[in-house]
C-alpha cells in the first residue's frame, strides 16, 4: 500500500510553485504600470492606474524599439535552428547507436569531449566562419552554428540504444533498407526524444544573448534577448516596456511546452537507459 504524501511534502510543493510563479506574476503586473509607479519604493502590488501603454509600444514592427519584429526574428531563428539540430542529431545518433564502422567509439568519445569545452571558446572561430560565408547580420548566423552540437547527438544515441533491435531485424527480413528503417521505424518510435530535443534546442536559441550581439548589427534584425537590452537607457529605464517585452518573449515558450510536455517527460525518462 502506497503512503500518502505528508503535509510537509505539499507545503514544499506549494513553496516551490510560488517560487516559480511569483516572478512571472510580478513581471506581468509591472508591465501594466506607469513608469512612475514602476519605480516607487515600496513597490505597489496592484497597479493603481493600470495602462496597456507598454504593450502598445511593444506590439509594433516599426518605431525605435520594434519588439514584435525582434520576437519574429527570434521565433524564425529558433524554429529553424531546432529543426536543423533534430535532423543532424537524429542521423548522427542513429549511426553511432546502430551502425558499425571503424573508429566509431573514438569518434563518439571525441564528440563527448566537446561537451566539456566552454562555449566562449567557439565565439571567435564561429564569427570568422560566418564572415567567410557572408552571413553576418543575417539570421543564418543564428541558425547554422551549433546545429551539430554534441549534446543532441549524445541524447539521440542514448534513446536509440533503448529501442529494441528486433524491430530493425524484422524490417530487414522484409527487405527494407537502412534509410527506410530509419525514417519509418526508428523515427516514429523516437517521438518523445525528438520532441524533447526540439524544445531544448528552441529554448537555447531563443534565450541566447551573447552570440546575437556578436553577429547582428542592424536594430531591426536583432532577436528578443539582444533587443530588450536596448530598452534600458543610460539615465532612465522604462520598466513597464521591458516587462511587456519579457512577457511577449515568455508566451511562445510556455505555449510550446504546454503542447509537448508529455513527450518531453517521456523523452527524458527513457533517454540514458543504456551506455
Amino acid at each position: 500500500m502506497r503512503r500518502r504524501p505528508s503535509a510537509a511534502f505539499w507545503i514544499l510543493v506549494i513553496l516551490l510553485t510560488l517560487l516559480v510563479i511569483l516572478p512571472l506574476l510580478w513581471m506581468v503586473i509591472t508591465s501594466f504600470k506607469t513608469i512612475g509607479e514602476s519605480q516607487t519604493d515600496p513597490p505597489t502590488l496592484v497597479p493603481q492606474d493600470p495602462t496597456a501603454r507598454a504593450y502598445g509600444e511593444v506590439l509594433t514592427t516599426g518605431g525605435q524599439n520594434p519588439v514584435l519584429r525582434w520576437a519574429m526574428n527570434s521565433f524564425a531563428a529558433a524554429a529553424l535552428h531546432a529543426l536543423l539540430v533534430v535532423a543532424v542529431a537524429s542521423m548522427a545518433g542513429y549511426a553511432l547507436a546502430r551502425m558499425n564502422f571503424r573508429f566509431k567509439n573514438a569518434i563518439f568519445s571525441v564528440i563527448l569531449l566537446t561537451l566539456f569545452v566552454p562555449g566562449f571558446v567557439f565565439l571567435m572561430p564561429n564569427y570568422l566562419l560566418m564572415d567567410q560565408f557572408a552571413w553576418l547580420d543575417t539570421l543564418w548566423a543564428l541558425i547554422v552554428p551549433g546545429a551539430a552540437g554534441a549534446f543532441g547527438v549524445f541524447f539521440m544515441r542514448q534513446f536509440f540504444l533503448a529501442i529494441p533491435k528486433e524491430l530493425e531485424e524484422t524490417a530487414l527480413i522484409d527487405g527494407a533498407n537502412a534509410w527506410t528503417i530509419f525514417t519509418r521505424i526508428i523515427l516514429p518510435n523516437a517521438k518523445p526524444a525528438l520532441a524533447t530535443l526540439t524544445v531544448l534546442s528552441f529554448l537555447t536559441n531563443w534565450n541566447d544573448f551573447i552570440w546575437p550581439l556578436f553577429v547582428l548589427f542592424s536594430p531591426e534584425r536583432l532577436t528578443l534577448p539582444a533587443g530588450l537590452s536596448l530598452l534600458q537607457g543610460a539615465y532612465t529605464t522604462d520598466y513597464p516596456v521591458i516587462m511587456a517585452g519579457a512577457t511577449v518573449a515568455a508566451v511562445p515558450v510556455l505555449i510550446l511546452y504546454v503542447f509537448v510536455q508529455r513527450y518531453v517527460i517521456e523523452g527524458v525518462a527513457r533517454s540514458g537507459i543504456k551506455g
